[in-house]
């Protein structure tokens, strides 16, 4: 599975391509599959998103979980202010082990 991550231009949020359009939370995100680079091209050509870029993940019954803890970091939100995270379904989000 391959999703499209970056960050919205008016918040910095780190948002995920649901296939249509971005969405704060990773549980919308969509497989980009092949087409993933050519994705994050034009909605960085077309000042959507800023810095996007390809992540791999896994699907599981919880939604998409980034391979990477980076991902796993980005999609739960500020590590430093846990009442601040964005509370993912997934219950292996918060699982530090890479």
């Amino acid at each position: 599975m391959r999703l499209v991550t970056g960050n919205d231009l008016a918040t910095g949020d780190v948002v995920w391509w649901t296939g249509r359009d971005w969405s704060r939370h990773i549980a919308d995100a969509s497989d980009a599959g092949e087409r993933a680079e050519a994705i994050a091209r034009e909605e960085e050509a077309a000042r959507r998103v800023n810095v996007p870029y390809v992540i791999e993940a896994s699907e599981t019954p919880d939604g998409p979980r980034p391979a990477h803890i980076k991902d796993r970091i980005r999609a739960l939100g500020p590590t430093v202010r846990p009442d601040l995270t964005l509370k993912p379904a997934d219950a292996l989000a918060g699982d530090w082990v890479i």
